[in-house]
């Protein structure tokens, strides 16, 4: 792999204490090329505008995924990535939906690691800090041919971050009327175009005083998917209840660990389908206790509060929460406090 450091490093002029999520990046970042039915080995390279062409068929046709994963550093100061296996084989998941060569593990992980080396002062110590990971993968082929790419940029930037929403508790509404995936869809794989046409009923809610949605079934509109960049936890009497994942709903990495998580520390989980006539009856009833979200940027995050139509429900603070201890939990792994399922951790030596 061929490597050309920066000259002088930009980490003295970075705010670590201000930051705002995904605006600063590393000093460095990773591309590999795929011409000709192969990926090139890939090389590490200053952190720099690229140059494509206008007619590239990512600009046209959307032909792009990405992930996201985090690095962690311990009180010792050592780096840990978080189940990065789980995000190397969505990555090729999401390729294979959208027509895009799979990349071999060997260029994905020997890139990772050579390039959080050489920026691991970028990686803050302390609960909340960490270094935003973004892998992803365009078709860089100049062609509005309407069809799959023959050429792919394959590209990892690196971008240090606290928390997404800090400590804040946020409100949601229930989307009735947009969708964010359909059966058959898109909707598992992190295909770009989903963000993108998420943004607009985003906004509308926004404007609202929300601070994301609750994404419904596209059929009905009453089945409970996910919400923005999160998978959606509900507490519900004693269980811990989320949605099953398909091919409509994201499998989220974080979920996963949570719900794992939850069954080893004896909280029982159940993973079914969960509808907004159910949620309303169970907040009338008092039994609906908590929601929480849960993904790479935000981790775990309380919903204080839910929009349905008109109407604004509010849930009550609860003293020792479940979102919280999981939040806990899952920190005190990834910074190494724990040593709670140490398979989950990955060392870059």
């Amino acid at each position: 792999m061929k490597i050309n450091r920066v000259e002088k490093s930009r980490i003295d002029s970075v705010d670590f204490e201000n930051l705002t999520f995904g605006k600063i990046f590393t000093d460095h970042m990773f591309i590999s090329k795929h011409k000709n039915g192969e990926w090139s080995s890939g090389e590490i390279k200053p952190y720099e505008n690229i140059s494509i062409s206008p007619s590239s068929r990512a600009l046209h046709y959307g032909q792009a995924i990405f992930e996201g994963m985090k690095c962690f550093k311990s009180e010792q100061d050592e780096l840990f990535l978080f189940r990065p296996e789980e995000n190397f084989k969505r990555f090729n998941k999401s390729s294979i939906r959208l027509a895009i060569p799979e990349i071999q593990e060997d260029i994905f992980f020997n890139g990772l690691k050579e390039l959080l080396k050489i920026d691991s002062e970028w990686v803050k110590k302390g609960i909340g800090n960490a270094l935003y990971i973004r892998p992803f993968v365009f078709a860089s082929e100049p062609s509005i041919n309407a069809s799959e790419a023959n050429e792919y940029t394959f590209m990892i930037i690196c971008s240090p971050s606290k928390s997404y929403y800090g400590d804040m508790e946020i409100s949601v509404k229930i989307e009735e009327k947009y969708s964010r995936a359909a059966k058959g869809g898109v909707g598992y794989a992190k295909a770009a175009g989903n963000y993108a046409a998420a943004f607009y009923p985003t906004k509308l809610a926004i404007e609202q005083g929300f601070q994301q949605i609750i994404w419904t079934d596209s059929n009905n509109h009453n089945a409970i998917e996910e919400a923005g960049t999160m998978n959606l936890f509900f507490v519900i009497g004693d269980k811990l209840i989320t949605s099953p994942t398909s091919d409509s709903i994201l499998d989220g990495i974080t979920r996963k660990s949570i719900i794992e998580l939850a069954k080893f520390h004896n909280i029982d989980v159940l993973e079914r389908e969960i509808t907004i006539d159910e949620i309303l009856k169970e907040y009338k009833s008092g039994n609906l206790k908590e929601i929480f979200g849960s993904g790479t940027a935000v981790v775990v995050l309380p919903i204080k509060s839910f929009g349905h139509r008109d109407q604004l429900y509010t849930l009550s603070s609860e003293k020792s929460s479940v979102s919280s201890f999981l939040k806990e939990k899952l920190n005190n792994i990834q910074y190494n406090i724990s040593n709670e399922f140490k398979n989950w951790k990955f060392k870059i030596n």
